[in-house]
């Protein structure tokens, strides 16, 4: 156990009544302990303090600053501050000159220096544990959910929209609702308004008088005679005399002759620019809410057939308007998918875009999880789409007698095929064994080329060149096309292929076969993106690792 020391450090300086001073509470620490430093000033109290901030401490890490503490004594200040200092390498290290600012003038702490050492472990007492067993790892979950929770909310955000502009009951606007109100009291209505207008004030008795005459005759032209509107005055008088005498409204003769009289005294006033004083003005005003009132009572009551029509014409309103509402919404979500579907197919080209509605295979192995391991003795440092699969029934009697052979293997038929074989001899090579060592080498990659003509691969065209592994690994690169079968006797796709061998000093030989779909660019990104992450150890760079254990 590390036996605490506090050492002090007083700074004088050419000011009587300033003095700093450094506290630590250790000069030798364990890697990741912490160091207590604390700066103590006596100051006057009129002097402005500026304590170090930040990492002034290099090379060790300050972790962590107190606040400042503060005592007063007579006309003096004391002050400290700790710091927490740590250092995670061993060694011996300097604590550099801590500059606090006094007033307006300077002052330096000294060097210090603290040792840092390394925590022993005592390996003889320590318990040892039998190998655990392989245990199963569950795949770490993908992001499916996330995707589900956004086709979720936007297909929320379409039926909101739809909603809203298309099967939300909309409110009113004011015309709108002056037009669902019955004839007789949209025209008593429209008779408020218009006394409410300024027209008399303003001295526009035309105006006047057509909005007046206007408000009687639509009330005629919904409730007694379609034609009002377009009539003259004298047709139209002529009209409601002739439906009187016919029996089909009880008007008075005093309902005709006011209606006549008004109706003329209007077009004297639109077209003559007669002008009435206001008295007979107002007179006509009452007149024709009176008839209103009289045409009104004559009406006659709808029969239960206008009734039954009326209805069904609303059901088939309503009808009409739902079947707008579907046509439009069925639209406006066939436009949206077509214009998404534009979208991301510039964005991203359409045949990315097909392929993740419809599925594609070797786009999942792209896009998925992948897993980066070591297979085989040596061992192939590789990620793949998935974790290869070992397998034994492919070995020869003649490998199993002479090499510890083990064999990886990821098959997709017509996507991409990975296959690892490593070979270490059972026997001590001697000098010639690594002499012909490229010899193996190049006879192993014909017996691979020979067995795939054997299993119906045609057209194979080779070419061979060195290969280095990220890692500076040398190597050999057979590689080419072919046609390939797929499974089915008579039919092949053309495929590119490439065998990266290695072998060790041992005698060990190891192959990397890939072959992929010349045609589909997934699986040409797929094959691109494992031979950049193939990774061996050389004779080199596995001594210096068993020397480093050592």
């Amino acid at each position: 156990m590390l036996i605490l020391s506090t050492i002090y450090y007083l700074l004088f300086t050419s000011s009587a009544f300033s003095q700093v001073t450094i506290e630590v509470d250790t000069t030798k620490i364990r890697i990741g302990e912490q160091i207590n430093y604390k700066i103590k000033v006596e100051a006057d109290s009129t002097a402005l303090v500026v304590f170090p901030e930040g990492q002034t401490f290099m090379p060790l890490e300050a972790v962590e600053a107190l606040d400042v503490d503060t005592t007063k004594e007579n006309s003096k200040l004391k002050l400290s501050r700790i710091y927490k200092l740590t250092q995670f390498d061993s060694g011996s290290y300097v604590i550099p000159k801590q500059k606090i600012i006094i007033g307006e003038k300077p002052f330096f702490t000294d060097s210090l220096r603290v040792d840092v050492g390394t925590v022993q472990v005592d390996t003889t007492k320590q318990k040892l544990y039998d190998i655990k067993p392989i245990i199963e790892v569950e795949k770490s979950s993908s992001n499916w959910w996330k995707w589900l929770l956004g086709i979720l909310a936007a297909l929320a955000l379409v039926a909101f929209l739809l909603w809203w502009f298309i099967w939300r009951e909309k409110p009113l606007t004011e015309e709108e609702e002056i037009a669902l109100l019955p004839p007789y009291d949209r025209a008593k209505l429209a008779l408020k308004k218009l006394d409410n207008s300024q027209y008399l004030m303003r001295s526009e008795v035309k105006e006047y008088y057509s909005e007046l005459t206007m408000i009687i005759r639509k009330y005629l032209d919904e409730q007694v005679y379609e034609r009002s509107l377009e009539s003259t005055t004298d047709e139209l008088i002529q009209r409601l005399q002739l439906l009187k005498e016919g029996n089909q409204f009880a008007f008075t003769k005093e309902t005709i002759l006011n209606l006549e009289t008004i109706l003329k005294r209007a077009d004297l006033v639109k077209f003559a620019k007669s002008a009435p004083d206001t008295a007979l003005i107002e007179m006509d005003r009452a007149t024709i809410e009176k008839e209103i009132d009289s045409v009104k009572a004559v009406l006659p009551e709808p029969s239960e057939e206008e009734k039954l029509l009326d209805q069904q014409y609303k059901e088939a309103k309503e009808r009409k308007k739902k079947r707008k509402n579907v046509v439009i919404s069925i639209t406006s979500i066939i436009l949206l998918v077509i214009a998404t579907y534009v979208g991301f197919g510039i964005t991203y080209g359409f045949k990315y875009v097909n392929d993740t509605i419809l599925g594609d295979e070797s786009k999942e192995l792209l896009e998925g999880e992948w897993v980066k391991s070591a297979y085989g003795y040596p061992p192939v440092y590789i990620e793949t789409p998935q974790v290869l699969r070992r397998v034994t029934d492919s070995i020869s009697k003649e490998q199993k007698l002479n090499f510890n052979t083990k064999e990886f293997v990821f098959n997709d038929a017509k996507q991409v095929t990975i296959k690892i074989v490593t070979k270490t001899p059972k026997t001590d090579n001697n000098q010639q064994d690594q002499e012909n060592l490229e010899l193996k080498v190049s006879q192993s990659i014909e017996q691979i080329l020979k067995a795939w003509e054997t299993k119906n691969v045609q057209n194979i065209i080779t070419k061979n060149e060195q290969y280095i592994t990220p890692n500076n690994v040398e190597g050999s690169k057979t590689y080419g096309i072919g046609d390939f079968p797929t499974g089915d006797s008579d039919k092949t796709f053309k495929a590119s292929y490439a065998i990266f061998s290695f072998a060790t000093k041992e005698g060990a030989i190891i192959h990397i076969t890939l072959v992929w779909a010349t045609e589909d660019n997934y699986a040409v990104k797929v094959a691109e993106r494992i031979i950049e992450s193939i990774e061996m150890k050389s004779d080199k760079q596995a001594n210096a690792e068993q020397e480093s254990q050592n």
